[in-house]
C-alpha cells in the first residue's frame, strides 16, 4: 500500500501540486460584524422596553393619585379623572383606525351573530371592569396596591390554563404552576381585603372601592379568553376563535367592540364624576393645566412604542431577555422611582432624625416633579397601618403586593417556553392586537399565545419545502459560469441531501439556450463552445468541493461519473453533486424547441409543476385514490414547491436563498420574492448603475413592498411559489405567443415584469428582501446598457399601464393592492412620462443660471437639442442614434457640473442657502446620504452620486426618447454577438491545448476539431516534435470524429470527469414531445408574417411616441406661458436668511405648475423614504432572526452530519467501498452507506 501511494504521488508530479481555487465565503462561520450586530440589537431593544414600560406605569400612576384625595399637586380632580379616561380609551382609537384602514382597503364582511354578540358581551364586561378599577376604586388606594394590584388581572388566564391543561392531557407539572397562581393571587385579594376593611379608618367608600377592585380586575381578567376558548372542549367556543382567526371577521368586530369599549369607558366616568360629588365645570381646567395633558400624552405614547418593541424583541428571538423579563421588573423598578428621591430631598423644618413619613410631611422642595413624588408617597405615608406603624397591616399590604407579583409570573411563566419560529407574524405571536392602556406589561404577557405542553410530545412534522434553482444561460462567459455554479455548489454544501432532518430540500437545473451548433457542413450537430465550458467549469468546480481537506499527501478520489442523455429538445447531463442534490443541465437545440429567456421558463414550468408534480396527483387518480385527500395533497405540495429564477451569471449566497424562502413559508398569498441585485463589473456605465440600482432599491422597491406589493421581481434572482404559477390566468397565460405588437413589448422585452403583473392580477403578493444579497453583471459599455434600456423601459410602461387599467379588479382581489397605492403607482408613472420635459426645465434653468439669459430663450435652447435628437432618431439607424446620445451625454455632463458649481456659488452671493434651488440640491444631497447611511454595508456607493447626478439628462432625456423612438426593435440587445465567450472558449481550448502537448500519455486532446479553432499565431509556437506527435494523434482520431455523436465528443472531453450515457423513461420522451408542439415548438420564419409585425410595431411606436412627447410638450408649453406671463402669477417666496430674519426688498418667483410638481416630487421623496425607514427595520429584525437561528440550526446539522460524512473516516474504514461509490453511486445503496456519502 506505501509504495502504491509513493506512485501516486510520484505520477502526480509533487513539485506542482499547487492550486488556483476561486474565493468563496462560508457564512455558516458567523461573523464577529454579526455577532455584535445581534448584541447590540439585544441591548437597546431592552433598554428600550424597560424604559418604556417604566414611563407608561409610572404616567398613569401618577394621574391614579392625582385622583385621590390626600393629593395636593392638581386641585380638580375630574381633571386627573379625565386624563385616566383618556388613557384607557387612547388603544381603542388606535384600533378603530387600524380597523378602518383595514375594513376599507382590505378584505372585509360580517360573521355570524353569535360571534358578535359574544364579543361584544365580553368586551362589555372588560370595558366595565377596567373604567371601575382605575377611575373609582384605585384612587382611594396606596401606591404599593396599585403598583402590585395590577398583577391581580391574571386570575382568570391561569384558570383558563388549569383547564385547557385537563382538557388536553396536559403535564401535570404545567398544571401545578397556574393552580399555584390562582392560590397566590386568591391570597392576594384576601389579604388586601384585610389591611383596609380591618382598620378602624375604613369609611364606606374605602370598602365598596375595596369590592370594586377585586370584581374589577376579575373582570378585566376575561380580557384574554381568547388565547384558550379554541383548546376547550365547547363546540361554540371553537366555532368563535375560527371566526375570529379569520381576518376579515376580525376587522369588523374589532371596530365594533372597540366602540363599545369607549362608550362603557365614557359612561362609567361620565356618571362617577357627580356621584362622588365633584363638577364636571372644573374638567376645563385639563386644557389649562399642561402637566396632566403631557402626563396623558406621554402614557399614550409610551405605550404604543413599547408594545411595538416587544414585537420586535420576540420576532428577534429576544423573548426572555429583552420581553419577560423587563416586564417582571417593571412594578419595583416603579416603587424604587417614586420612594428612593424622597431621601435625598431637603428636609425642610423635620428633624435630624426624622422618620420617612416626617421627612415626606415636611420637605421644602417645590420643584414640580418633588410635589408630584411626593403625592405618590403621601399615599402610603397617611395610612393608618403605617403612621401607627401596625406590623401586622403592614405584613397583610407587603406579602399581598408580593403574591399578586408571583401569581403573574406562574401565570405568564409559559412565555419563556415558546417555540418561535426565524420569522413569525404578529397575529401568531399575540392574541389582540393592541395593548390596554391602565396595565401595559400584564396584557402583553398575558396576550401572549398560549400552547399546552403535553405529556406525550410529539415532534410536529415540519413540512419539507422542494426548492428548485432554475437558471437560464445563453453567452456567458467562463467567469459569469463559474459564479453561478459555485452559488449551487455552495447552497449543496450548505443543505446535504443526506440530512433527514432538512426543512429545504435543493434541485438544480441550468436551461442552456442554443446549446448546439452545425458540423460537418450541417450534417450533424455538437455542442458549442459555450457548452463545453461549461462541462469544464462543472468538473473544475467538482473537484474543489470535493475536496474538502485537500493535502499533497493524499491521492484525490476520481470524480464520480454522470450522467448524458439524449433528449427530445436536445441533451441533458445529470450531475450528483457532492453533497447528494441533483443537477441538471438542460443543452436545448433551437432547430428542436423554441429559444430566448421566456421559453426556458415555460419549459421548466411545466417540467416541475407539470410534468414532475402535477402528474403524479392524475397516476394516483386512475390508480383509484380518493379525491379529496388528492386534491389536499396536491395543494399542500405546491403550496411548499418554490422555484428560483436565476441569470446564468448570478452570484448569491446560501443566506440569500433562505431568505427569501422564509418570507413565502410565513406568509401564505405571497406568491414571489425578489432580493437585492448588486450590479457588478468595472467603468463609468457600471458605477452609474450601482447607485441607480442602490436608489432604485432603497426607495423605489422598499416604499413598493410597503405601501402595496412589489411591481418586479427580477428574473436575475427571485423565488415564485408553485402554488401561485399555477393559478388560473399566470402559467397558461404565459404561454401566450406574442400575435399583436403590444404583446411583443409586453410580453418579451420584459418577461419578469410581466409575469410579476399577473400574479399581483390574480390576487399574489410580490415581495422585496433587502437582506437578500445577489450579484449579477451590468452592462459595461454604453450601446450595451442603452439597449438593455430600450427594452425595460417600454416593458415596465406597458405592464405598469395593464396593471393600473385593471386597478379596481386587481385592488378587490389582491389584498396588498389598494385604492391609494394605486394613486400612489399613477403619480409615479405620470412623473416618469413627463420626465423629459422636467429634465428639459432643469437645463433650461441650469442655462439661465450660468449664462444669466432671458427664462423664454433658455427654455429654448434647452428644448431644441432633444427635439433634434428625437427627429434623428425617427431617421437613423440604431448605432447611430447611440453614438449621437453619448456624445450629448458628456456635453450634459458638463452643463450638470457647472449647475452644481453654480448654485454654490449663487448661495454664497445670496448669503442665504433658503433658495428654491438651494434648497432642492441640500434636501436632495440629505436625503441621499441619510438613505445610505441606513445601509452601512452599502454606503460607500454614495461616492458614485455625483456620477449619477451627471448622467441625469441622459438617463431621464435622451434614454427616454431613445427608447420610446426604437419601441418597435423588439430584439434582445445585449449578448448579441458573445464576443467575450467565444474569447473565453478560446482561452480554455488553447489551455488544454498546452496541457496536452506538455504530457506524453495525457489524452488530454479532445478530436481534430479543436485544433481547428486554435488561431494560426497559436499554433506556431509549437515545436516541430510536438507538431509531429500532433499529426499522427490527429490522424488517428479525424476518422472516428467524423462518426461522432454530440453525447460521444462530450464524454472525450470529459474524460477526466466520466459521463455515462442513459435514456430518457418513454413517457417523459412523449411528455417533451408533447409539450414541444403545443407550447415549445420552434418559430417558423414568415417573411409576410415578419413584415406585418414589423408594421404594426412601427404603429404602435408612432401612437406612443405622439402620446408619450404631447405630454411633455403640454408641460413646457404650459411652463412657456407662465413665465411669458410673468410675474403677475408667479408665487412669492420671502428671502429668509439663515439667522431667521426676513428680506423685505427681495423676493424669490416659482410658477404655480413648477411649484406644484415640487410639492408633489418632495411628497413623492418624503413618502418613500418613510416607507424606507420602516422596511430598514423589519429587515434588520428579519436579519438578526436569521443569524441567531440559522446559525444554531447549521451546528447542530453538522454535530448530527459529522460522523458520515467525515471523509478521513470514510477512507480509513474502507476504501475500496468509497472509490466503488464515486464510480457508482447505485452499487452501495443496498448497503446504505452511498446515502451516507452523498
Amino acid at each position: 500500500m506505501d509504495k502504491q501511494q509513493n506512485s501516486r504521488v510520484r505520477s502526480r508530479r509533487p513539485w506542482d501540486t499547487f492550486r488556483k481555487v476561486p474565493v468563496f465565503q462560508d457564512e455558516q462561520k458567523p461573523k464577529t460584524e454579526i455577532r455584535c450586530l445581534k448584541w447590540m440589537s439585544c441591548i437597546i431593544v431592552t433598554i428600550l422596553i424597560f424604559a418604556l414600560a417604566l414611563l407608561s406605569k409610572t404616567t398613569f400612576l401618577l394621574l391614579i393619585t392625582f385622583g385621590n384625595k390626600t393629593a395636593t399637586f392638581i386641585e380638580h380632580k375630574v381633571t386627573a379623572l379625565l386624563g385616566i379616561g383618556f388613557v384607557l380609551v387612547a388603544p381603542n382609537v388606535l384600533l378603530i383606525i387600524k380597523s378602518v384602514w383595514k375594513i376599507f382597503f382590505k378584505r372585509s364582511a360580517l360573521p355570524s351573530k353569535k360571534t358578535v354578540l359574544w364579543v361584544l358581551g365580553v368586551e362589555f364586561v372588560v370595558a366595565l371592569g377596567s373604567s371601575v378599577l382605575a377611575v373609582v376604586a384605585m384612587p382611594h388606594f396606596d401606591i404599593v396596591t396599585n403598583v402590585m394590584i395590577l398583577n391581580s388581572v391574571s386570575i382568570l388566564s391561569a384558570v383558563f390554563q388549569v383547564v385547557a391543561q385537563c382538557f388536553n392531557e396536559g403535564m401535570k407539572r404545567f398544571i401545578i404552576i397556574p393552580a399555584c397562581s390562582i392560590v397566590f393571587i386568591v391570597v392576594g385579594y384576601i389579604l388586601f381585603a384585610v389591611s383596609y376593611l380591618a382598620s378602624d379608618e375604613s369609611s364606606v367608600e374605602l370598602k365598596i372601592s375595596v369590592g370594586l377592585a377585586i370584581g374589577g380586575t376579575i373582570f378585566v381578567s376575561l380580557n384574554w379568553w381568547e388565547n384558550y376558548s379554541s383548546l376547550f372542549k365547547v363546540p361554540f367556543l371553537k366555532a368563535v376563535s375560527r371566526e375570529m382567526e379569520r381576518e376579515k371577521f376580525r376587522n369588523v368586530v374589532t371596530f365594533f367592540s372597540s366602540l363599545i369599549r369607549i362608550v362603557v369607558i365614557a359612561a362609567v366616568l361620565g356618571a362617577y364624576v357627580p356621584l362622588s360629588g365633584q363638577d364636571w365645570k372644573t374638567a376645563v381646567f385639563f386644557f389649562k393645566t399642561p402637566t396632566v395633558g403631557l402626563l396623558v400624552a406621554t402614557q399614550i405614547a409610551s405605550s404604543a412604542l413599547c408594545q411595538w418593541f416587544v414585537v420586535v424583541a420576540c420576532k428577534m428571538h429576544f423573548l426572555r431577555r429583552s420581553f419577560v423579563v423587563p416586564m417582571y421588573l417593571v412594578s419595583f423598578a416603579v416603587l424604587i422611582i417614586f420612594f428612593v428621591p424622597v431621601v435625598f430631598m431637603p428636609m425642610g423644618l423635620a428633624k435630624p432624625n426624622a422618620t420617612y413619613c416626617e421627612k415626606v410631611q415636611w420637605t421644602s422642595d417645590d420643584k414640580w416633579v418633588s410635589l408630584m413624588i411626593l403625592d405618590v408617597v403621601r399615599t402610603v405615608c397617611t395610612r393608618d397601618i403605617v403612621v401607627n406603624m401596625k406590623r401586622d397591616g403592614l405584613a397583610c399590604m407587603g406579602i399581598s403586593a408580593l403574591c399578586w407579583w408571583l401569581g403573574l409570573i406562574l401565570s405568564t411563566i409559559y412565555v419563556c417556553y415558546l417555540k418561535i419560529n426565524r420569522i413569525e407574524r404578529t397575529r401568531d405571536l399575540f392574541v389582540r392586537r393592541m395593548y390596554e392602556g391602565a396595565f401595559l406589561e400584564q396584557s402583553m404577557l398575558l396576550n401572549t399565545r398560549f400552547e399546552v405542553r403535553k405529556k406525550n410530545k410529539r415532534k410536529r412534522a415540519n413540512e419539507t419545502i422542494k426548492v428548485f434553482l432554475c437558471a437560464t444561460m445563453w453567452h456567458e462567459t467562463y467567469d459569469e459560469m463559474m459564479k453561478i455554479i459555485i452559488s449551487m455548489f455552495r447552497l449543496d454544501k450548505y443543505r446535504p441531501k443526506a440530512c433527514a432532518n432538512n426543512d429545504v430540500e435543493f434541485e438544480f437545473h441550468i436551461y442552456f439556450d442554443d446549446a448546439f451548433k452545425d458540423i460537418d457542413n450541417g450534417r450533424q450537430r455538437h455542442v458549442n463552445e459555450y457548452a463545453e465550458i461549461l462541462v469544464e467549469v462543472m468538473k473544475e468546480v467538482y473537484t474543489i468541493f470535493c475536496s474538502e481537506n485537500p493535502s499533497i499527501f493524499k491521492q484525490p478520489p476520481p470524480l464520480p461519473s454522470q450522467r448524458i442523455i439524449s433528449t427530445p429538445y436536445g441533451g441533458r447531463l445529470e450531475y450528483t453533486l457532492p453533497k447528494g442534490n441533483l443537477m441538471m443541465v438542460h443543452l436545448k437545440d433551437k432547430t428542436k424547441i423554441r429559444h430566448k429567456k421566456r421559453w426556458s421558463q415555460i419549459m421548466y414550468l411545466y417540467y416541475i409543476l407539470g410534468w414532475r408534480l402535477t402528474r403524479q396527483y392524475f397516476m394516483q387518480y386512475e390508480e383509484g385514490a380518493e379525491l379529496t385527500t388528492l386534491k389536499e395533497r396536491m395543494k399542500r405540495e405546491s403550496h411548499n414547491t418554490y422555484i428560483l429564477a436565476l441569470d446564468g451569471d448570478t452570484d448569491f449566497q446560501p443566506s440569500a436563498v433562505m431568505l427569501l424562502v422564509d418570507r413565502l413559508k410565513l406568509y401564505p398569498e405571497v406568491g414571489a420574492a425578489c432580493g437585492r441585485i448588486h450590479p457588478t463589473g468595472t467603468g463609468p456605465m457600471v458605477w452609474y448603475q450601482k447607485f441607480e440600482y442602490a436608489v432604485g432599491h432603497w426607495l423605489q422597491k422598499s416604499a413598493e413592498h410597503v405601501l402595496g406589493c412589489v411591481l418586479c421581481s427580477p428574473g436575475c434572482f427571485s423565488l415564485f411559489r408553485g402554488e401561485a404559477l399555477m393559478d388560473d390566468n399566470v402559467m397558461k397565460k404565459y404561454t401566450t405567443k406574442a400575435s399583436e405588437a403590444s404583446h411583443h413589448v409586453q410580453y418579451d422585452q420584459g418577461e419578469d415584469r410581466w409575469l410579476c403583473t399577473l400574479l399581483l392580477q390574480q390576487g399574489w403578493r410580490v415581495e422585496y428582501n433587502a437582506a437578500s444579497d445577489a450579484y449579477t453583471n451590468a452592462p459595461q459599455e454604453f450601446k450595451e446598457f442603452y439597449n438593455q434600456r430600450r427594452r425595460w423601459g417600454p416593458s415596465t410602461m406597458a405592464n405598469t399601464i395593464d396593471l393600473l387599467s385593471s386597478g379596481g379588479v386587481t385592488s378587490e382581489r389582491n389584498n396588498s393592492i389598494s385604492k391609494p397605492y394605486i394613486i400612489y403607482q399613477i403619480i409615479s408613472m405620470a412623473a416618469s412620462v413627463l420626465g423629459p420635459a422636467t429634465v428639459c426645465l432643469m437645463i433650461a434653468g441650469s442655462i439661465m443660471f450660468i449664462f444669466r439669459i432671458n427664462a423664454n430663450l433658455a427654455l429654448f435652447l434647452a428644448i431644441a437639442p432633444p427635439a433634434v435628437f428625437l427627429i434623428l432618431c425617427l431617421k437613423l439607424k440604431s448605432d447611430t442614434q447611440i453614438s449621437i446620445a453619448a456624445f450629448m451625454s458628456v456635453s450634459y455632463a458638463f452643463l450638470m457640473a457647472g449647475t452644481v458649481l453654480s448654485i454654490i456659488g449663487d448661495l454664497v452671493i445670496q448669503n442665504t442657502f433658503m433658495t428654491p434651488s438651494g434648497l432642492i440640491l441640500i434636501g436632495m444631497v440629505l436625503l441621499y446620504l441619510t438613505t445610505a447611511a441606513l445601509h452601512p454595508q452599502e454606503f460607500s456607493l454614495i461616492v458614485y452620486g455625483l456620477l449619477y447626478f451627471l448622467c441625469i439628462p441622459s438617463a431621464y432625456l435622451l434614454l427616454a426618447i431613445y427608447s420610446i423612438v426604437n419601441m418597435n426593435n423588439v430584439s434582445w440587445g445585449t449578448r448579441e454577438t458573445g464576443g467575450k465567450a467565444k474569447n473565453a472558449a478560446v482561452n480554455s481550448i488553447r489551455k488544454k491545448v498546452r496541457e496536452a502537448l506538455s504530457c506524453k500519455r495525457c489524452p488530454c486532446l479532445g478530436s481534430y476539431e479543436v485544433m481547428k479553432e486554435i488561431p494560426a499565431a497559436e499554433t506556431t509556437r509549437v515545436t516541430k516534435n510536438s507538431q509531429a506527435h500532433l499529426e499522427i494523434k490527429s490522424s488517428a482520431e479525424s476518422s472516428y470524429s467524423s462518426y461522432q455523436s454530440w453525447v460521444e465528443h462530450l464524454q472525450m472531453k470529459s474524460h477526466e470527469f466520466p459521463l455515462l450515457e442513459s435514456t430518457l423513461p418513454e413517457d417523459e420522451i412523449n411528455f417533451w414531445f408533447l409539450l414541444q408542439k403545443k407550447y415549445l415548438e420552434p418559430l417558423k420564419e414568415n417573411k409576410e408574417e415578419q413584415d406585418k409585425i414589423a408594421h404594426d410595431l412601427r404603429a404602435l411606436r408612432n401612437k406612443v411616441t405622439f402620446v408619450f412627447f404631447f405630454c411633455n410638450a403640454l408641460w413646457l408649453v404650459a411652463t412657456f406661458i407662465l413665465q411669458t406671463i410673468g410675474d403677475t402669477i408667479s408665487i412669492r417666496i420671502p428671502k429668509i436668511y439663515p439667522n431667521g430674519t426676513q428680506s423685505k426688498t427681495e423676493m424669490f418667483y416659482l410658477d404655480p405648475i413648477g411649484l406644484m410638481f415640487l410639492l408633489g416630487f418632495t411628497l413623492l421623496l418624503l413618502i418613500q423614504f418613510l416607507a424606507m425607514l420602516y422596511h430598514r427595520i423589519y429587515t434588520l429584525i428579519h436579519f438578526v432572526a436569521y443569524a441567531d437561528t440559522e446559525t444554531k440550526a447549521f451546528q447542530k446539522m453538522s454535530s448530527q452530519m459529522s460522523p458520515i460524512l467525515d471523509p478521513d473516516h470514510l477512507h480509513e474504514n474502507d476504501e475500496s467501498d468509497t472509490a466503488s461509490y464515486m464510480q457508482n453511486p447505485s452499487s452501495l445503496e443496498e448497503t446504505g452507506l452511498g446515502s451516507a456519502v452523498v
